[in-house]
């Protein structure tokens, strides 16, 4: 990292830029930066934050990008029509990915704990970060949400934590293929399905991230987790490999008797190695959160740190935000925050709700027309299967910034193949529309919750509806 270097990240105020920007920033770098929601003057709190820390903001114009010493950081497509990268050309400006920054600085770090996998990245990292810093580790977080037990009046955006140079934990994507750059000391595997790659190109992915770490924690209840762990063993590197699963004690750490409480879970947590068992209680609900733990257990275990000291620091762990996160409840009406947004999180998130009574409202706002295309029978199964006969399903269009993108699958496919399976749901023509028929919909005792990513304003959305209750 050059400390003197000038940074312009394009989108920096992004789930996945603002952080790593601020980690840059704490090495001594200067940082600049352009976002298409400034200019559209969504989310005005976020950019006054980054202005009152230090941040330089420009329109997303290309009038920012004026130098050659400048280095332009981009999402992980270098797309030329984007004007600050226009402007990085005619300037001889150097320009880098962020999956190539992030990388650069996670694989340069002694010690590094990658976590990947289609669901439950962002929690898992949450979870060992907490840990790590409760056990006087410093380590440096670049997470892809907001880490609650880190966030405070100076911090609202705490997706990012500064620690050492020494130990480096990231959330690493597959989805557009980054995680191939980087080499994890710990390479973490939370589970393996159909998203944005095909699953030959998943395998080979995630098959090359454990085979470069000299410990992969994987999960035996996921099929393709399991292969993974089997394939290392097969090549005599199982002494490098921590397992984790529900209900089996062929894994190293495995979890029993899971029950539900109103506002998390417990668990008896069983080592294989010792036989020994105890008793934990969490504060985030769900089994899939119970797997995401010991996940984290098992990554910090293979850096030393005390099992006791573990569990005790995440049993203090309040969660990611977006991550079934409870707004507020009006005249009996509870609505639910949440990031879900494929179908194995969505299945999560309906799976955990339903522990408890009350009718589910679920406006699911899909995150691209090409995931939608890719994933729209999964989809329709997803909701039909777990959806009970009174929980209605409302859908806006897909998210959806320009380009060429192929939208010949929308919202109403999707819904005409859930009511196809004898359940409720309804496509209308944006998101204002699904506020006001949940309005009209809304009794005591429902629940709505808001399901869908790459679009920040969903959170205003959902505190707006809780106000109209």
């Amino acid at each position: 990292m050059n400390q003197d270097a000038s940074y312009f990240f394009c989108g920096i105020g992004g789930s996945g830029m603002l952080p790593l920007a601020m980690i840059v920033q704490a090495s001594g770098a200067r940082i600049e930066g352009s976002d298409r929601a400034l200019d559209q003057g969504r989310m005005p709190e976020k950019f006054d934050w980054l202005r009152a820390h230090g941040v330089t903001l420009h329109p997303q114009d290309g009038s920012g990008v004026t130098r050659p010493d400048q280095i332009v950081v981009a999402t992980g497509a270098v797309e030329e029509t984007v004007p600050d990268i226009g402007a990085a050309r005619r300037v001889g400006a150097t320009i880098k990915t962020r999956p190539q920054l992030l990388s650069e600085l996670f694989n340069a770090a002694p010690t590094s704990i990658g976590v990947a996998g289609t669901s439950g990245k962002s929690t898992i990292t949450g979870m060992v970060a907490w840990i790590l810093s409760q056990a006087g580790r410093r380590p440096t977080v670049v997470n892809g949400a907001v880490m609650k037990n880190f966030a405070d009046a100076d911090h609202p955006f705490a997706s990012a934590l500064v620690g050492g140079t020494d130990l480096f934990v990231a959330e690493v994507d597959e989805s557009d293929g980054s995680i191939a750059r980087y080499d994890a000391s710990v390479a973490v595997v939370s589970n393996i399905s159909l998203d944005h790659k095909s699953m030959e190109e998943l395998r080979d992915l995630f098959g090359g991230f454990v085979s470069r770490a000299a410990t992969a924690v994987v999960n035996l209840d996921n099929p393709e987790t399991a292969a993974l762990a089997q394939a290392l063993v097969a090549e005599g590197r199982g002494a490098g490999v921590v397992t984790f699963a529900l209900g089996n004690e062929d894994a190293d750490l495995a979890a029993h008797d899971l029950k539900p409480t109103p506002t998390g879970m417990t668990f008896e947590l069983a080592k294989r190695a010792t036989g020994d068992r105890r008793a934990v209680t969490l504060n985030v609900p769900g089994a899939h959160n119970v797997a995401n733990a010991l996940a984290a257990l098992g990554a910090v275990r293979a850096l030393g740190v005390d099992l006791d000291q573990a569990v005790a620091a995440l049993e203090i762990f309040s969660g990611i935000r977006r991550r079934m996160e409870v707004v507020g409840t009006r005249k009996g009406v509870t609505v639910i925050d949440d990031f879900a947004h494929n179908p194995d999180k969505i299945a999560a998130t309906l799976k955990t709700l339903h522990a408890f009574d009350g009718r589910l409202l679920i406006l699911f706002q899909p995150h691209g027309f090409g995931p939608l295309k890719l994933m729209r029978q999964a989809f329709i199964d997803g909701f039909a299967g777990l959806m009970r006969a009174d929980d209605i399903l409302l859908m806006p269009e897909p998210v959806y910034y320009g380009g060429t993108t192929d939208r010949s699958v929308g919202s109403e496919d999707i819904a005409a193949g859930v009511r196809a399976a004898g359940r409720r749901a309804e496509a209308l023509a944006d998101r204002a529309a699904c506020g006001d028929r949940i309005v009209e919909l809304a009794q005591a005792g429902d629940r709505v919750i808001v399901m869908g990513a790459r679009d920040d304003t969903l959170s205003s959305f959902a505190a707006e509806l809780l106000a109209r209750f």
